[in-house]
């Protein structure tokens, strides 16, 4: 299969990046895959499960020459490798990422971007719990989203190049305005992965009072919040530090609901309690319709790897 770009260079070899070398294999690109990780122990994996064509031990080594070059690393550190490979990057590259927030990744990144060279800013809407090069499979983006975000001024071809790649590589794309992508993934999965967080936390706590019975007797529902909770506490950490004002305005939203249902469980007032989980239940009918998840039964023992509304 023909490929928008000969040479791409992963930036960071964990999950992501991994399922898209797995991806553009299974897709039948002619494509050199060169790759870098801060970790020693990552790129002798990396080499040895064939993930990249080569992979380097420093970032400027990896971009040379790339025609596209992906940025799979915590948002919090995306402006110092940028600030690394900036002047190793060749004329007509294009430059893109796969964080979960936009608006502080293009300001942390777009200076550091030499004359023509293209940052295209993009986010696959798909993840696991899990982490590192072992972490990634070819199908993670079938079906899923990934938003492409340009900063104004961005070229229009390149757009449509980076959007046609990801297509190759199983996923569907739309387009997004950075303050409105940060605003729609508060909501759609940092403000759910903190409240996960938090819910564990205080499980935790009460684990401590009744012998573990909390773990052991866990149901479907605290097992998702306990998956969702294990992800990359680095990459989570950044994504709230870096999304802080979206994020905080959903918590508030968040709280206010939630001290709704509190009084309508004080008063007893069921109308109220079934006419919201009425609500909620069709919000989740329209995920399933939408293709976004199956409404068969996952009780976490065996099958395909599960894909929350997690990225990175």
């Amino acid at each position: 299969m023909t490929t928008p770009y000969d040479r791409v260079a992963l930036i960071g070899l964990g999950l992501i990046a991994s399922s898209m070398s797995h991806a553009i294999r299974r897709a039948g690109m002619t494509t050199h895959i060169t790759g870098t990780a801060r970790s020693a122990e990552t790129r002798r994996i990396a080499a040895e499960i064939g993930i990249c064509d080569e992979v380097y031990a420093t970032a400027a080594e990896a971009v040379r020459d790339a025609d596209l070059i992906v940025l799979a690393v915590p948002v919090g550190v995306m402006g110092a490798v940028a600030a690394e490979i900036g002047p190793h990057l060749k004329p007509g590259a294009v430059v893109t990422d796969v964080g979960s927030v936009k608006k502080a990744v293009i300001e942390a990144v777009s200076p550091h971007m030499p004359d023509g060279v293209h940052f295209v800013p993009g986010h696959p809407l798909a993840g696991t719990e899990h982490s590192g090069p072992y972490s990634g499979f070819a199908s993670l983006f079938d079906n899923r989203w990934t938003l492409i975000v340009p900063p104004q001024g961005t070229n229009p071809g390149e757009v449509a190049r980076l959007s046609d790649f990801w297509r190759q590589l199983g996923a569907n794309v739309d387009q997004m305005e950075p303050d409105h992508h940060d605003l729609v993934l508060a909501v759609t999965s940092h403000a759910p992965h903190l409240i996960a967080y938090t819910m564990v936390g205080v499980a935790d706590d009460l684990s401590r009072v009744t012998d573990s019975e909390v773990v052991k007797y866990s149901a479907a529902g605290f097992r998702d919040f306990t998956r969702i909770a294990a992800s990359d506490p680095t990459m989570w950490r950044d994504v709230f530090l870096t999304n802080k004002t979206a994020t905080l305005e959903i918590l508030g939203r968040f709280t206010e609901e939630l001290f709704a249902l509190q009084r309508a469980i004080r008063v007893g007032d069921g109308d109220l309690l079934f006419d919201y989980f009425t609500h909620t239940r069709a919000i989740r009918r329209g995920i399933i319709e939408a293709g976004q998840d199956t409404a068969a039964p996952n009780f976490g023992r065996v099958g395909t790897p599960e894909i929350p509304d997690d990225s990175t």
